[in-house]
């Protein structure tokens, strides 16, 4: 059942993802070569829990009997989504996605940035540009009228017609007093199918593209989700509500791209 929110609700939801936001920020301030993911993931948990916000990634329930252990995911080149923070350095030429969620005051923030480590290949830098760019293609496709499969369809058509793969067995969701709430969000699909959107839905878009084949497989560690043939992947995330009749995107790029610049 998908749960409309009304005015107070979408402003609570605006407040937990920009808390997202800002820690995001503050992760992008430490990315750099040498340093670790659970280095990473320590700093935005203390940053979380400080503005009185739980992290709701950690002990998040998985479907193959492992609870999530950390308040981040951090993927690292070939892993496309849900990433284990570890102790190995990130290297130069790296890129890592950190997708960071937050419960604050009853509602969830989800948000997620994919980050180059020091200077990265050209080729994944347009990966990661074409990412982006998809991302704001599928908000600007999420009108009340419109329908779930024009975001996808928005997201998808442009990153095929460069080559890139659209991972199919995750997509974006529904988020407010939950995190994963319905509707599900795939980034591909047709114009004019799926569940109508409506004023007071809020949803979670997050194209996870690949530089190759959107084949995918899962980890031993029974999180990670890595591209089968190993190549590049890029993942962006924003949440946004249907809101007066237009999208209105409630998680921030901006003060992390104050920090590493624009794509």
């Amino acid at each position: 059942m998908i749960y409309l929110k009304t005015e107070e609700e979408i402003e609570l939801l605006r407040k937990a993802n920009l808390l997202v936001s800002a820690t995001l920020a503050e992760v992008a301030k430490n990315i750099r070569p040498g340093v670790t993911t659970l280095e990473l993931d320590t700093l935005a948990e203390t940053f979380i829990r400080d503005h009185g916000a739980i992290p709701t990634f950690k002990g998040f329930p998985g479907s193959y009997g492992a609870d999530f252990p950390s308040s981040l995911c951090t993927s690292v080149n070939g892993c496309v989504v849900h990433g284990v923070p570890d102790n190995r350095p990130l290297e130069e030429g790296d890129i890592v996605s950190v997708d960071c969620g937050t419960r604050l005051d009853g509602f969830c923030g989800d948000s997620a940035y994919t980050f180059c480590v020091g200077e990265v290949k050209p080729e994944i830098k347009a990966l990661l540009k074409a990412t982006k760019e998809s991302l704001y293609r599928g908000i600007d496709a999420a009108y009340p009228g419109k329908r779930i499969g024009d975001i996808g369809h928005a997201v998808q058509s442009f990153v095929e017609a460069q080559g890139y793969g659209v991972v199919r067995e995750l997509c974006g969701h529904g988020v407010g007093r939950e995190m994963h709430e319905e509707p599900m969000v795939p980034n591909y699909g047709r114009p004019g199918n799926g569940k109508q959107l409506k004023n007071g839905m809020c949803i979670a878009i997050e194209p996870m593209i690949t530089l190759g084949t959107y084949e995918v497989a899962l980890l031993e560690d029974r999180w990670s989700i890595v591209t089968r043939d190993g190549k590049a992947a890029a993942h962006f995330e924003h949440s946004i509500a249907i809101h007066n009749g237009k999208p209105d995107i409630l998680s921030s790029f901006e003060e992390i791209e104050k920090i590493v610049g624009e794509l």
